[in-house]
């Protein structure tokens, strides 16, 4: 069901203590861990396909660029409504002069493990987009988890992830509404990291003659 999961290295299952898996046992021993980790398995895929939960995204990370900044933050992009206290709230990258100059906006989930079906977007003349899911490159501790380095809704950190899965390209109407992207397959996120991949622009602002996307 979960491709993603074949990276696991081994498997601990929880009750009145905390058993590890190892390896090289005989064959009464192998069927235990078997049985153990079919267990683990099964627990694991119960929680995913149940889970009430119907908004993945917890906070935004950063964006590849900002037009101003931070009246037109990613921070903007986690409210459903375009208005909010009787101003817009949107998020706009900065111009550029190339039509196929990308953007890119990286989000926290709300937990490490996610099972994500769908994106739903409210964009704003953008050709196509992409997803990618991933993971911080330097574990950090519980206590500091998703630390002041990362939350910097500013600088742009993307060198600071890895990427482990990579959605198909999916086109954008050139409609000014929400759109929803849907995976051929549910995808396992691993590791609580989400990048969108804005592709293509396709208006011109007319104050600069530049390309935006909002």
């Amino acid at each position: 069901m979960f491709p993603q999961a074949s990276t696991f290295a081994h498997v601990v299952e929880v009750k009145r203590s905390v058993e590890t898996v190892g390896t090289g046992m005989n064959d009464s021993s192998e069927w235990i861990q078997l049985e153990r980790e079919h267990r683990v398995y099964a627990s694991l895929t119960q929680g995913l396909i149940s889970f009430p939960s119907k908004d993945c995204i917890s906070d935004a990370i950063c964006a590849s660029s900002t037009d101003n900044y931070p009246e037109e933050s990613i921070i903007n992009t986690l409210e459903p409504s375009d208005r909010v206290d009787h101003r817009a709230s949107y998020w706009s990258s900065q111009g550029a002069r190339c039509l196929d100059a990308p953007e890119t906006l990286i989000y926290k989930l709300a937990a490490r493990l996610c099972l994500i079906t769908e994106v739903h977007i409210h964009p704003f003349q953008a050709k196509a987009v992409r997803f990618h899911i991933g993971h911080p490159k330097v574990p950090l501790e519980p206590e500091n988890d998703y630390s002041d380095e990362f939350l910097n809704v500013k600088e742009f950190l993307d060198d600071k992830f890895e990427w482990t899965y990579t959605s198909q390209e999916f086109p954008m109407a050139h409609e000014n509404r929400l759109q929803k992207f849907r995976f051929p397959e549910p995808v396992l996120c691993i590791g609580g990291i989400l990048k969108v991949e804005l592709l293509g622009r396709v208006q011109t602002q007319e104050s600069d003659g530049q390309y935006y996307i909002w």
